[in-house]
C-alpha cells in the first residue's frame, strides 16, 4: 500500500541528499579551481627566485660538477620541486633530484608526465638558463577533496534534521486525517453522517467534501431501496392473498362449472401477479446506477413499429384501434438511448392506453419533430384521461389515482407504469409531459428528447 508520508519523505530526502552531494562536488570542483590560480601563481613567483638564485650562483658557462642534494624522506604530496637548467638543456639543481622531470624551454606554465604522476610546472626562461617550479597535480586534486569531504557531513547533517522534521510536520498535519479516519471505521454500516471538516488540511478538504457528497447520495440511495423494499412487499400482500383465496375456492368447488370459474380467476390472480413483479423489475432496473447506462443510437421509427406490432392482437381482442397515427411518420428517426430499456418505456405507455381505453377506442402511436429539432414521441388515446391534479402525483410509486382502479380494464393496476416512464425518460435525458388530446378527451403522454441526445444513422 502506497503511504503519502513515505513518498514524500522518500522524494524530499532523495533531493536534499541529491543536493548535498552536488554542493559537495560544486565546492571540489571551485576550490580546485581556486587552488589552480593560487598555485599557479605560486609556481611562478617561486621559479622566479629560483631563477635569481642560479644567476647569481651558478654561471651558465660554469662546467663544475654540481653535487645534487641525496633525499630519502618521503616527499609531502603539497611539496613544490624547483629545477635549474643551462638552455642546452643540463640541468644543474633539483630540489628533489628523484623527480625527473623533462626540460622545457617555453616560458610559463605547462602540464606534463613523470613516472606515471601528472605535474604541473611553470618555466622560466632567461639569457641565464631555465629555472622551474613544479607541483602535483594529485596534491591539489586532494587538498580540493578535503574541503569538499569536510563541507558534506554538515550537508548530511542537515539533511538529517531537515528529514526529521519533515517527519514531524507530516504527521502533525496528517493526525487530522486520520482522526477521520478512525471515525470513519468506527461507524456503523448505517451510518452515513458527513466527516467534520473541523481541522482538516485544505489540501485534503476536497476529499472529505466529495467523500461527505457520496455519502448523501448514498443515504438517500438507502431510503428509497427501504422505501422501495416496503411498498413493494406491501403490495405484493395484496395479489398474495388473493391467490390463496382463490386456491382455495378452486379446492372448494363441487362441480365443473365452479372450477372452471375458480381457475379462471385463479388464472387472472397469476397473471397480476406476474405484471407487478414485472413491474417491480423494472422499476428496480430503471433505479440502477447510471455508471451501467451505455446509450447506443437507435432507431426510434423501429422501435414504434415492433411495439405497435406486438400489442396489436391483444387491441383486437379488446376491440381498441392500435396503430401509428398519420401517413408521415419519419422513415428514420434515431436517439441515443438503450434499446431494452426505451422498449420497456414504450411497453409501459401503449399497455396503459389499452388498459383504460374503452371498447371501440383508439391509441395513436406518432412521432415528430419539434420546432427546436427535439424528437417527440406520443401516445394517445380517448380514454378517460387524468384530471389535471393527479397529473404530477400519478408519476409516484405505487399511486393509483382516484379512478384508476374502477376504470381500469382488469380493475387492478401496480401503480409503477407512469413511474417506470419516468425513471426511464430521465435516465435518457428526456421529458414526460402529460395533457390532453386535440379534442380534449382522453390522454396524451410525450416524451420529449433533447436535440444533443438525438443521433444521426
Amino acid at each position: 500500500m502506497n503511504s503519502i508520508e513515505r513518498t514524500l519523505l522518500t522524494w524530499i530526502l532523495g533531493a536534499l541528499s541529491l543536493g548535498a552531494l552536488l554542493v559537495a562536488l560544486l565546492t571540489y570542483v571551485v576550490t580546485l579551481e581556486e587552488m589552480h590560480e593560487v598555485f599557479d601563481a605560486d609556481l611562478k613567483n617561486i621559479a622566479q627566485a629560483v631563477a635569481s638564485y642560479h644567476h647569481a650562483g651558478y654561471g651558465p658557462g660554469d662546467d663544475s660538477v654540481v653535487v645534487l642534494p641525496d633525499r630519502t624522506d618521503i616527499p609531502q604530496d603539497s611539496e613544490i620541486v624547483t629545477l635549474t637548467w643551462t638552455r642546452a638543456g643540463k640541468r644543474v639543481f633539483a630540489s628533489d633530484p628523484r623527480v625527473d622531470l623533462p626540460f622545457s624551454s617555453a616560458q610559463g606554465l605547462s602540464r606534463t608526465n613523470s613516472k606515471g604522476e601528472d605535474w604541473i610546472v611553470y618555466s622560466n626562461v632567461s639569457d641565464d638558463g631555465v629555472a622551474q617550479a613544479a607541483q602535483r597535480v594529485s596534491a591539489r586534486q586532494e587538498m580540493a577533496g578535503e574541503s569538499a569531504s569536510k563541507v558534506l557531513p554538515p550537508l548530511l547533517g542537515l539533511v538529517v534534521v531537515v528529514g526529521g522534521l519533515l517527519i514531524f510536520g507530516l504527521r502533525k498535519g496528517l493526525r487530522p486525517l486520520q482522526g477521520a479516519a478512525q471515525d470513519v471505521s468506527q461507524r456503523s454500516a448505517h451510518s452515513l453522517d458527513p466527516i467534520s471538516l473541523e481541522g482538516v488540511p485544505n489540501e485534503i478538504q476536497p476529499l472529505v467534501v466529495s467523500i461527505n457528497d457520496l455519502m448523501q447520495r448514498l443515504g438517500e440511495a438507502f431510503v428509497k431501496q427501504r422505501r422501495f423494499v416496503a411498498d413493494a412487499a406491501h403490495e405484493l400482500r395484496t395479489p398474495i392473498t388473493a391467490l390463496r383465496l382463490q386456491i382455495q375456492l378452486l379446492q372448494g368447488s363441487v362441480n365443473d362449472a365452479e372450477r372452471e370459474q375458480a381457475m379462471s380467476e385463479f388464472a387472472s390472480g397469476v397473471d397480476r401477479s406476474q405484471r407487478l413483479v414485472e413491474q417491480l423489475l423494472n422499476i428496480a432496473r430503471a433505479d440502477a446506477d447510471s455508471d451501467h447506462f451505455a446509450p447506443q443510437p437507435l432507431n426510434l421509427t423501429e422501435l414504434v413499429k415492433s411495439v405497435v406490432a406486438r400489442f396489436s392482437l391483444k387491441a383486437e381482442v379488446l376491440d381498441i384501434d392500435l396503430g401509428v397515427s398519420g401517413e408521415s411518420i419519419p422513415a428514420g428517426v434515431w436517439v441515443n438511448g438503450e434499446l431494452e430499456q426505451l422498449t420497456v418505456l414504450l411497453n409501459n405507455l401503449v399497455e396503459n392506453a389499452l388498459r383504460f381505453t374503452p371498447a371501440g377506442g383508439v391509441v395513436d402511436v406518432n412521432i415528430s419533430q419539434d420546432r427546436d429539432a427535439s424528437t417527440l414521441l406520443r401516445v394517445i388515446d380517448n380514454g378517460p384521461g387524468i384530471s389535471e391534479s393527479e397529473r404530477e402525483r400519478v408519476f409516484d410509486r405505487f399511486y393509483r389515482g382516484s379512478e384508476a382502479t374502477a376504470l381500469a380494464r382488469d380493475g387492478y393496476g401496480s401503480g409503477l407504469g407512469l413511474a417506470i416512464v419516468r425513471a426511464i425518460a430521465e435516465r435518457h435525458g428526456a421529458r414526460v409531459i402529460l395533457g390532453s388530446p386535440a379534442d380534449h378527451v382522453g390522454l396524451e403522454v410525450t416524451v420529449r428528447f433533447r436535440f444533443n441526445d438525438q443521433a444521426s444513422e
